[in-house]
């Protein structure tokens, strides 16, 4: 039996305060305790759009499996794990995921990690003239159906305000959430701090950095915590 933290990463508030939305993440702590020929099924089986192993506690050595492959890099993955390690005691300030040092660090009540553009999956981008448009979508929009794309559109442009919705059908998850890579390549295209309301009402801030890095940031709360012992 393995220890499964399930979070929810990027987590918003509604009108009244109340928390809304945030991607659902599953988190081994004891990675090492699920063989990595068994991984991809366990991932597949929690069905969560990322599920993480981490290997190494001390140095923050992880692997991220969506339902469908493996990812060298991923944001709502290190962000939520760099937010349960942080609470669990490990005061890392590296998270090593196959791509490569991920910065972390925690402030104001928000966990943030940096991740390099050409890290992250090529997503198409398709920007709307209208908020509405991006929230009426019925599903990918025509000509999207087989690849990832961040469909979007300025809520307030000179605040930095985008809303938007993502779909990685190519990595076996229709809709996503709220997705920290997208964010990664959207604030390094257009250059400049974003605050991004994705899915429900999660909410993204994604800041890029003169070193080539984008900064991602949010929200993280623990659902539960729980024995998996689920046969791949």
């Amino acid at each position: 039996m393995s220890n499964l933290h399930v979070l929810k990463v990027f987590v918003g508030e509604d009108e009244n305060g109340a928390a809304v939305g945030g991607n659902p993440l599953g988190v081994f702590l004891d990675g090492p305790e699920i063989p990595p020929s068994e991984r991809q099924a366990v991932a597949r089986d929690l069905g969560f759009s990322e599920t993480v192993f981490v290997d190494d506690l001390e140095r923050g050595e992880l692997c991220i499996f969506t339902p469908a492959s493996e990812l060298p890099f991923a944001g709502h993955p290190l962000v939520g794990t760099a937010w349960l390690m942080l609470g669990e005691g490990f005061p890392l300030e590296i998270l090593n995921p196959p791509a490569g040092e991920v910065p972390v660090r925690q402030s104001g009540g928000m966990t943030y990690i940096s991740g390099r553009p050409e890290w992250a999956p090529p997503f198409g981008h398709l920007r709307l003239d209208l908020p509405g448009e991006v929230e009426a979508l019925p599903g990918a929009p025509d000509g999207y159906g087989e690849v990832d794309v961040g469909v979007w559109a300025w809520e307030d442009e000179a605040a930095g305000r985008v809303r938007a919705r993502v779909f990685v059908p190519e990595l076996g998850v229709a809709e996503d959430e709220a997705t920290g890579a997208h964010a990664v390549r959207l604030a390094a295209k257009l250059g400049r701090t974003l605050v991004i309301r994705q899915g429900v009402g999660s909410i993204i801030v994604a800041e890029p950095k003169p070193d080539g890095m984008v900064e991602i940031g949010g929200k993280v709360e623990i659902v539960e915590e729980r024995e998996y012992g689920g046969k791949p």
